[in-house]
């Protein structure tokens, strides 16, 4: 049974071992130091890419004049797409190298970027969110598993963090900058797309030459067959962690989908700079917290991520009842704490409780619950926009995130109790 005093070091993805170190040198490529930072950059480009239309979708909305409901919608397909990638791509890479599946999965993020580029219609926007949701699960996962292959030795953790603090860092990163561009630059739909695609550019030059670190093996098409299971001993533990998942997410996903509508809409700040830094208040705390809590107990964690979420969301409500811009960011910040640690101590909980042959899977079925919880929420509040307002919206989603809270502070404080008297 696990111990929850266990450090929560951020876990790294499962894959296969790096190439031998001398067999690794004899390939031609970058050095080692310089390939893993790199692929941290792509990984920070490819989450920043993600993000980047969330302070456009008010200048969509104006322009095209489409409602709440499909402003969600077209941020859901991405997730659709994301998720049939992770689904069925993931572990692609163990078979037909990391190097290939990075350069494919660049390229469809550049279509997608051009796409973006091109469009003037939502069937476009929609058509180039879900490409982009197919490349960005592709990338993330075979991102992960070759910044493990290439971890540096004298940093056994190193891996663990970078995966852990790039999706946030990289999602606040990118609402940020395109909310300047938006605000300052030419042509605020197509500027930062432009951008972005001589970003993936460089990128797929550098991923070209990066050194491949896995061997090819039978079985590729065989990898692409979905599959999601939980070992009947590790399934409680997941159950314990859904609220905490779900809460987190959920709060996530209102706030790439409508935060910056929230901004402009109940706080009359229509600035896309504005609508960016909604995004990146909940994104930077939440990388920074990865970052200062790896070494903490994951049931610490968790405990401190439900208090946080929950008492950041009550927070963030009583400034939107009391029109206090203050009060909506203080909440935000917080909020973003909780949502760092969520994400710490959940995941790393995963990897403590699973062997290593379970955790490919458990993460899976993790990833898919965490995202649904991303978008399926975020969709119904664009709806409920439509026919009740956003003011409404807000009060009632907030309060469905702070009752999940309050359901994983429960559902933790069972846990340890059963931890316990399991160890008695």
């Amino acid at each position: 049974m696990t111990d929850t005093s266990a450090p929560c070091q951020p876990p790294a993805p499962t894959t296969r071992p790096a190439a031998p170190p001398a067999e690794a040198r004899r390939r031609r490529g970058l050095s080692g130091p310089i390939a893993f930072a790199a692929v941290a950059a792509v990984f920070v480009l490819f989450m920043a890419a993600s993000s980047a239309p969330s302070p456009l979708y008010v200048i969509y909305q104006s322009e095209w004049r489409f409602s709440a409901a499909t402003l969600t919608t077209v941020f859901a397909v991405y997730v659709v797409g994301m998720i049939g990638a992770l689904l069925v791509l993931g572990a692609l890479s163990d078979h037909v190298g990391r190097r290939p599946v990075l350069v494919a999965a660049i390229v469809l993020e550049a279509v997608a970027m051009s796409l973006f580029i091109a469009a003037g219609s939502v069937s476009v926007l929609l058509i180039a969110r879900f490409v982009q949701g197919i490349a960005t699960g592709a990338a993330i996962t075979t991102l992960g598993a070759t910044l493990v292959d290439l971890n540096p030795r004298h940093a056994p953790h190193r891996a663990g963090v970078i995966t852990s603090v790039a999706p946030t860092f990289g999602l606040g990163l990118g609402a940020l900058v395109c909310g300047i561009l938006a605000q300052y630059g030419p042509q605020p739909t197509r500027l930062v797309y432009v951008l972005l695609l001589a970003g993936l550019v460089l990128a797929g030059l550098l991923m070209a030459v990066l050194p491949e670190t896995t061997q090819r093996r039978p079985g590729a098409v065989r990898s692409l067959q979905p599959r999601l299971g939980v070992a009947p001993r590790l399934r409680a533990d997941l159950v314990g962690l859904v609220p905490i998942l779900v809460a987190s997410w959920a709060l996530g996903g209102l706030y790439l989908a409508l935060g910056p509508s929230v901004a402009a809409g109940l706080f009359n700040l229509p600035s896309h700079v504005v609508g960016g830094l909604v995004v990146t208040l909940l994104c930077a705390p939440a990388s920074l917290t990865v970052f200062a809590l790896r070494g903490w107990p994951t049931g610490r964690t968790l405990a401190l991520a439900a208090t946080l979420l929950l008492a950041g969301t009550a927070v963030g409500l009583g400034g939107v009842e009391a029109n206090s811009l203050a009060m909506a960011a203080t909440g935000t910040i917080v909020a973003g704490i909780g949502f760092g640690a969520s994400a710490l101590a959940s995941f790393g909980t995963l990897a403590q409780i699973a062997e290593p042959h379970e955790r490919g899977e458990l993460f899976a079925v993790a990833f898919v619950i965490s995202y649904l919880a991303f978008s399926i929420p975020a969709v119904i509040a664009g709806f409920a926009t439509t026919h009740v307002g956003l003011h409404e919206t807000s009060v009632v989603y907030s309060a469905a995130v702070m009752a999940f809270c309050a359901l994983a502070l429960i559902a933790q404080r069972t846990r340890t109790s059963r931890l316990k008297n399991v160890v008695a």
